[in-house]
């Protein structure tokens, strides 16, 4: 979805324009007119009237908060796919992720055999400060025993208060007992910039993982600092980002664009719907060659920067077919603590480009586009557009690539073997379990944690013992397919080690180097500097020889 200043909530929840309303039935839609005022009436006494039926006949307990909520969800699942109800744990979430910031430990947490496992820490966070550390096994909280519990509950649990407190108990490889950890919560910051590097002495590389309040400020930051390394050529990875804030879409668009480029466009039946969004300056990297990564995952604002880079001829799109995710939903405070996403809107393109996937009432189909490999639909004259220097676009159905290569995990495109490995968390589980336990070709440090030095091959060794680990978690692995996804598994395992010694930056910076679509990323720098000559006329070239 996109956003004016909140974002969407869940995995396809992706940028929203926003208007927060203290809203009550009778006054939701605000002043406008509505047809049908007597019938309007007829159907709110009618579901009144049914609720209180509920509430005094029914034979059994009925909890009245939740009938509403159903209702008004069941309501939403009769127009479109991002049409939502929010209730009070979503509507909490929703604004936790718009601004990029909530109160707790700074860790994320999954279930790995039925515990809750640390997957990922904050730098600097509570978490990080007391020693809790990645694949720690959070057995109990305040006391109550962890283990079967969901991840959800345990984030309740977790989050809380800021300057409260919370003990957790840690099970850890090495450790006999448990490690009783008191934890201060505090505000935690979720940055959206989740890797900016040099690939080498003149290419910068900015992986922007989501859209909040913050991702424009920590995207000049980035560049910033790759400008003070040399940065002469950029790729913008925007791959598995679902979205967010519209004005953080423009504003990181605008960094590339010159004043006065139209960015998008929307329009809708409320009103102040129909809106046109203009780069209100030069960007100061208006003239830096571009390449822009998208893939299947990449929806919404991810979507409106990559369409305007497109349709200005301002840099390359390369990768897979975006989500195709162009509707504007509002947000509407129906209680105090509940909330309704509802469509109010559409965006397009520069160009002129309606680029949302049709759904036909099929919303499960529509939803689990990701899954699917992507067929190329036939192509629409009727949605043709064109770019600034007359490239032929195409709207309905997401962005397509200037160069399309498929790869929906980290840039590889693995067989359902290598799919099934990655959504088992198996290169994650198994880098825990290697890292503290360990081998002769590693240095031990401690009695419970070994390291790999940077740089480190996974070798035939390594990769025997991931074959072992998954037959004990009772998979066939047949060799041919193994060596199917070698490449995938090896990139994989590399980076879950990597993620967990070094960060999520040097992560990120080596993956790149095996990663099928950044390479392809990188060998189109010679046309993105053509197509660059021809957005700005040759000027901002030659100046910057």
């Amino acid at each position: 979805m996109v956003m004016n200043g909140t974002r969407g909530s869940g995995a396809l929840t992706m940028a929203v324009a926003v208007i927060v309303l203290a809203a009550v039935a009778g006054g939701l839609f605000g002043g406008q007119v509505l047809a049908g005022q007597d019938s309007l009436d007829d159907q709110y006494n009618a579901f009144t009237s049914a609720l209180a039926a509920i509430e005094t006949t029914y034979v059994g307990e009925a909890d009245s908060e939740q009938l509403v909520y159903r209702a008004i969800g069941g309501m939403l699942q009769t127009l479109d796919p991002h049409s939502s109800f929010m209730d009070p744990r979503s509507y909490a979430q929703l604004r936790e992720r718009q601004e990029g910031r909530y109160y707790g430990l700074g860790i994320s947490i999954n279930v790995i055999d039925g515990g809750i496992t640390v997957m990922n820490l904050f730098e600097g966070s509570p978490a990080y400060r007391r020693g809790i550390r990645r694949g720690d096994v959070i057995a109990r909280i305040s006391g109550e025993d962890a283990t079967g519990i969901t991840s959800q509950e345990a984030v309740n649990q977790l989050r809380g208060p800021k300057g409260s407190t919370v003990m957790v108990s840690i099970r850890r490889r090495g450790y006999d007992e448990l490690i009783d950890l008191e934890v201060e919560r505090d505000e935690i910051h979720i940055p959206t910039v989740e890797g900016s590097f040099m690939v080498d002495d003149s290419v910068g590389f900015v992986r922007l993982g989501d859209f909040s309040e913050t991702s424009s400020a920590e995207l000049r930051e980035a560049l910033a600092k790759l400008d003070d390394l040399g940065m002469e050529r950029l790729v913008l990875d925007l791959r598995d980002n679902p979205g967010g804030p519209l004005d953080q879409a423009i504003r990181v668009s605008n960094e590339f664009l010159p004043r006065g480029d139209l960015i998008v466009y929307t329009r809708g039946r409320i009103q102040n719907s129909d809106q046109d969004y203009h780069a209100r300056d030069d960007g100061d990297h208006m003239d830096i060659p571009l390449v822009v990564l998208v893939n299947r995952n990449s929806a919404s604002a991810s979507e409106i920067v990559s369409g305007a880079v497109q349709d200005h001829d301002r840099g390359l799109v390369v990768g897979e077919t975006t989500f195709g995710k162009a509707l504007v939903q509002s947000i509407y405070r129906v209680s105090q603590e509940a909330g309704l996403a509802l469509t109010t809107a559409r965006y397009y393109t520069p160009s002129g480009r309606m680029i949302q996937r049709p759904w036909d009432d099929a919303f499960d189909e529509y939803l689990t586009y990701s899954l699917r490999d992507q067929e190329p639909a036939p192509r629409d004259v009727s949605e043709r557009r064109f770019t600034d220097s007359g490239r032929e676009v195409y709207g309905g159905g997401g962005v397509e690539p200037d160069h399309f290569l498929a790869g929906p995990i980290d840039g590889f495109d693995p067989s359902d073997f290598g799919r099934l490995l990655a959504a088992r968390q198996e290169f994650a589980f198994f880098a825990e379990r290697f890292l503290a336990v360990g081998d002769n070709r590693i240095q031990a440090v401690g009695r419970d944690r070994r390291y790999v030095s940077p740089g480190f091959d996974v070798d035939e060794e390594m990769l025997a013992e991931f074959r072992t680990q998954l037959e004990s978690r009772g998979l066939t692995v047949e060799d041919e397919a193994f060596a199917e996804n070698l490449d995938f598994i090896k990139a994989k395992l590399h980076f879950e080690i990597d993620l967990a010694l070094f960060g999520v930056e040097e992560a990120r910076r080596n993956l790149t180097f095996s990663d099928p679509q950044a390479q392809f990323a990188l060998t189109l720098f010679d046309e993105a500097e053509r197509l660059l000559e021809v957005s700005q006329g040759g000027a901002a070239v030659a100046a910057r020889r």
